[in-house]
Protein backbone atom coordinates (compact mmCIF):
# COMPACT_ATOMS: atom_id res chain seq x y z
CA UNK A 1 0.00 0.00 0.00
CA UNK A 2 1.52 3.37 -0.98
CA UNK A 3 2.49 5.62 1.89
CA UNK A 4 1.05 9.04 2.33
CA UNK A 5 3.43 11.85 1.43
CA UNK A 6 4.99 13.77 4.29
CA UNK A 7 3.48 17.20 4.77
CA UNK A 8 5.63 20.16 3.87
CA UNK A 9 6.49 21.51 7.33
CA UNK A 10 9.68 23.56 7.09
CA UNK A 11 11.40 24.14 10.43
CA UNK A 12 12.42 27.55 11.63
CA UNK A 13 16.19 27.90 12.11
CA UNK A 14 15.62 28.72 15.77
CA UNK A 15 14.37 25.15 16.29
CA UNK A 16 17.79 23.69 15.42
CA UNK A 17 20.05 23.66 18.50
CA UNK A 18 23.62 24.98 18.27
CA UNK A 19 26.32 22.36 17.77
CA UNK A 20 27.74 22.84 21.26
CA UNK A 21 24.36 21.96 22.79
CA UNK A 22 23.96 18.66 20.96
CA UNK A 23 25.25 15.61 22.87
CA UNK A 24 27.70 13.19 21.25
CA UNK A 25 28.64 15.40 18.30
CA UNK A 26 32.33 14.92 17.48
CA UNK A 27 34.64 17.22 15.52
CA UNK A 28 38.36 17.78 15.16
CA UNK A 29 39.62 20.98 16.73
CA UNK A 30 42.83 22.32 18.22
CA UNK A 31 45.79 19.96 18.37
CA UNK A 32 43.72 17.04 17.00
CA UNK A 33 43.08 19.00 13.82
CA UNK A 34 46.77 19.89 13.58
CA UNK A 35 47.78 16.26 14.01
CA UNK A 36 45.31 15.15 11.35
CA UNK A 37 46.52 17.75 8.87
CA UNK A 38 50.10 16.52 9.34
CA UNK A 39 49.04 12.87 9.19
CA UNK A 40 46.84 13.15 6.12
CA UNK A 41 49.64 12.94 3.52
CA UNK A 42 50.38 9.48 4.94
CA UNK A 43 46.73 8.42 4.95
CA UNK A 44 45.93 8.54 1.21
CA UNK A 45 46.21 4.74 1.06
CA UNK A 46 43.16 2.41 0.94
CA UNK A 47 40.77 5.04 2.36
CA UNK A 48 42.81 5.48 5.54
CA UNK A 49 42.01 9.19 5.68
CA UNK A 50 38.27 8.51 6.02
CA UNK A 51 38.85 5.35 8.08
CA UNK A 52 40.89 7.30 10.62
CA UNK A 53 38.17 9.94 10.99
CA UNK A 54 35.40 7.39 11.50
CA UNK A 55 37.59 5.54 14.01
CA UNK A 56 38.22 8.87 15.75
CA UNK A 57 34.49 9.31 16.23
CA UNK A 58 34.14 5.78 17.57
CA UNK A 59 37.07 6.34 19.92
CA UNK A 60 35.49 9.54 21.21
CA UNK A 61 32.27 7.62 21.96
CA UNK A 62 34.19 4.84 23.72
CA UNK A 63 36.05 7.37 25.87
CA UNK A 64 32.71 8.40 27.38
CA UNK A 65 32.19 4.81 28.55
CA UNK A 66 35.79 3.88 29.46
CA UNK A 67 36.74 6.62 31.94
CA UNK A 68 40.15 5.15 32.72
CA UNK A 69 41.27 5.78 29.13
CA UNK A 70 42.78 9.18 28.32
CA UNK A 71 41.62 11.26 25.38
CA UNK A 72 45.07 12.89 25.17
CA UNK A 73 46.53 9.47 24.29
CA UNK A 74 43.67 7.71 22.52
CA UNK A 75 42.64 10.38 20.02
CA UNK A 76 46.10 11.20 18.61
CA UNK A 77 46.86 7.47 18.46
CA UNK A 78 43.75 6.72 16.41
CA UNK A 79 44.54 9.53 13.97
CA UNK A 80 48.09 8.25 13.50
CA UNK A 81 47.73 4.48 13.76
CA UNK A 82 47.64 3.69 10.02
CA UNK A 83 50.13 6.26 8.71
CA UNK A 84 52.69 3.48 8.21
CA UNK A 85 50.81 1.95 5.27
CA UNK A 86 52.26 4.79 3.21
CA UNK A 87 55.67 3.11 3.47
CA UNK A 88 54.38 -0.26 2.20
CA UNK A 89 54.36 -1.35 -1.45
CA UNK A 90 50.72 -0.74 -2.51
CA UNK A 91 50.62 -4.06 -4.33
CA UNK A 92 51.25 -5.88 -1.04
CA UNK A 93 48.61 -4.16 1.11
CA UNK A 94 45.38 -5.96 0.20
CA UNK A 95 47.02 -9.42 0.02
CA UNK A 96 48.50 -8.76 3.47
CA UNK A 97 45.16 -7.87 5.09
CA UNK A 98 43.01 -10.40 3.22
CA UNK A 99 41.49 -13.30 5.18
CA UNK A 100 43.95 -16.17 5.41
CA UNK A 101 46.94 -13.97 4.56
CA UNK A 102 50.38 -15.42 5.16
CA UNK A 103 52.19 -12.08 5.06
CA UNK A 104 52.39 -10.88 8.67
CA UNK A 105 55.66 -9.07 7.91
CA UNK A 106 53.86 -6.48 5.78
CA UNK A 107 51.28 -5.82 8.50
CA UNK A 108 54.05 -5.55 11.06
CA UNK A 109 55.98 -3.12 8.89
CA UNK A 110 53.07 -0.67 8.74
CA UNK A 111 53.09 -0.64 12.54
CA UNK A 112 56.80 0.05 12.91
CA UNK A 113 56.81 2.67 10.17
CA UNK A 114 53.69 4.25 11.67
CA UNK A 115 55.38 4.47 15.06
CA UNK A 116 58.23 6.46 13.52
CA UNK A 117 55.86 8.79 11.68
CA UNK A 118 53.70 9.27 14.78
CA UNK A 119 56.70 10.17 16.93
CA UNK A 120 57.84 12.75 14.39
CA UNK A 121 54.43 14.38 13.97
CA UNK A 122 53.78 14.53 17.70
CA UNK A 123 57.20 16.06 18.35
CA UNK A 124 56.57 18.63 15.62
CA UNK A 125 53.33 19.77 17.30
CA UNK A 126 55.02 19.96 20.70
CA UNK A 127 53.18 17.06 22.32
CA UNK A 128 54.28 16.03 25.85
CA UNK A 129 57.10 13.47 25.75
CA UNK A 130 55.44 11.03 28.12
CA UNK A 131 52.28 10.97 26.00
CA UNK A 132 54.31 10.59 22.81
CA UNK A 133 55.89 7.44 24.26
CA UNK A 134 52.47 6.00 25.14
CA UNK A 135 51.01 6.82 21.72
CA UNK A 136 53.97 5.40 19.83
CA UNK A 137 53.76 2.16 21.83
CA UNK A 138 50.09 1.84 20.89
CA UNK A 139 50.69 2.48 17.18
CA UNK A 140 53.56 -0.05 17.24
CA UNK A 141 51.37 -3.10 17.69
CA UNK A 142 47.79 -1.94 17.16
CA UNK A 143 47.07 -4.82 14.75
CA UNK A 144 49.51 -7.62 15.53
CA UNK A 145 49.40 -7.40 19.33
CA UNK A 146 46.17 -9.08 20.45
CA UNK A 147 46.36 -8.01 24.11
CA UNK A 148 46.05 -4.38 25.22
CA UNK A 149 48.88 -2.57 26.97
CA UNK A 150 46.42 -0.28 28.77
CA UNK A 151 42.87 1.06 28.69
CA UNK A 152 44.11 3.60 26.13
CA UNK A 153 45.37 0.80 23.89
CA UNK A 154 42.14 -1.18 24.28
CA UNK A 155 40.03 1.78 23.17
CA UNK A 156 42.27 2.40 20.13
CA UNK A 157 42.14 -1.27 19.12
CA UNK A 158 38.37 -1.40 19.54
CA UNK A 159 37.69 1.84 17.66
CA UNK A 160 39.90 0.67 14.81
CA UNK A 161 38.03 -2.64 14.52
CA UNK A 162 34.54 -1.19 15.02
CA UNK A 163 34.99 0.87 11.86
CA UNK A 164 34.63 -2.37 9.90
CA UNK A 165 31.00 -2.60 11.00
CA UNK A 166 30.06 0.97 10.04
CA UNK A 167 28.36 1.62 6.70
CA UNK A 168 31.60 3.17 5.40
CA UNK A 169 33.62 0.18 6.59
CA UNK A 170 31.19 -2.27 5.01
CA UNK A 171 31.27 -0.49 1.66
CA UNK A 172 35.04 -0.11 1.69
CA UNK A 173 35.85 -3.70 2.63
CA UNK A 174 33.28 -5.00 0.18
CA UNK A 175 34.93 -3.02 -2.61
CA UNK A 176 38.41 -4.25 -1.67
CA UNK A 177 37.47 -7.92 -1.96
CA UNK A 178 34.57 -7.69 -4.43
CA UNK A 179 31.99 -8.87 -1.91
CA UNK A 180 28.31 -8.14 -1.91
CA UNK A 181 26.84 -6.40 1.14
CA UNK A 182 25.81 -9.58 2.97
CA UNK A 183 29.17 -11.24 2.35
CA UNK A 184 31.01 -8.16 3.60
CA UNK A 185 28.95 -8.17 6.80
CA UNK A 186 29.51 -11.86 7.48
CA UNK A 187 33.24 -11.52 6.86
CA UNK A 188 33.74 -8.47 9.02
CA UNK A 189 31.67 -9.87 11.89
CA UNK A 190 33.70 -13.10 11.83
CA UNK A 191 36.98 -11.20 12.32
CA UNK A 192 35.74 -8.38 14.53
CA UNK A 193 33.15 -8.98 17.22
CA UNK A 194 34.96 -11.68 19.23
CA UNK A 195 38.16 -9.62 19.21
CA UNK A 196 36.70 -6.50 20.80
CA UNK A 197 38.26 -5.88 24.19
CA UNK A 198 35.85 -3.61 26.05
CA UNK A 199 32.21 -4.08 26.98
CA UNK A 200 31.19 -0.70 25.48
CA UNK A 201 32.80 -1.67 22.16
CA UNK A 202 30.91 -4.96 22.15
CA UNK A 203 27.68 -3.04 22.76
CA UNK A 204 28.43 -0.66 19.88
CA UNK A 205 29.49 -3.56 17.68
CA UNK A 206 26.30 -5.46 18.43
CA UNK A 207 24.21 -2.43 17.56
CA UNK A 208 26.05 -1.82 14.29
CA UNK A 209 25.79 -5.50 13.37
CA UNK A 210 22.08 -5.61 14.15
CA UNK A 211 21.38 -2.55 12.02
CA UNK A 212 23.48 -3.86 9.14
CA UNK A 213 21.89 -7.29 9.28
CA UNK A 214 18.36 -5.90 9.33
CA UNK A 215 19.29 -3.62 6.45
CA UNK A 216 19.76 -6.75 4.34
CA UNK A 217 16.52 -8.39 5.53
CA UNK A 218 13.70 -8.93 3.02
CA UNK A 219 11.31 -7.25 5.43
CA UNK A 220 13.24 -3.98 5.54
CA UNK A 221 14.00 -4.08 1.83
CA UNK A 222 10.28 -4.24 1.21
CA UNK A 223 9.79 -0.98 3.07
CA UNK A 224 12.18 0.80 0.69
CA UNK A 225 9.38 0.94 -1.85
CA UNK A 226 7.75 3.59 0.28
CA UNK A 227 9.00 6.41 2.45
CA UNK A 228 7.64 7.93 5.57
CA UNK A 229 8.02 8.28 9.30
CA UNK A 230 8.99 11.10 11.57
CA UNK A 231 12.47 12.56 11.77
CA UNK A 232 11.97 12.84 15.52
CA UNK A 233 9.98 9.74 16.42
CA UNK A 234 11.56 7.39 13.88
Amino acid sequence: MPREPIADLPLDASQIPPADEVPALVSLTGVAQEIYVRARPYLDVRDNDAHSLYAYGLAAALLEAVPEARAAVVLPAILLHDTGWKAVDPARILPAIAPGSRDPETVRRHETEGAVIAARILADVGYPRADIARIVAIVDGHDTRRHALSADDAVVKDADKLWRLTPHGQRTIGSWFRLDAEQALRLTLSVTYDRLLTDPARAIGGALAALAGLGHSPQLRATAKGAGGSAVNG
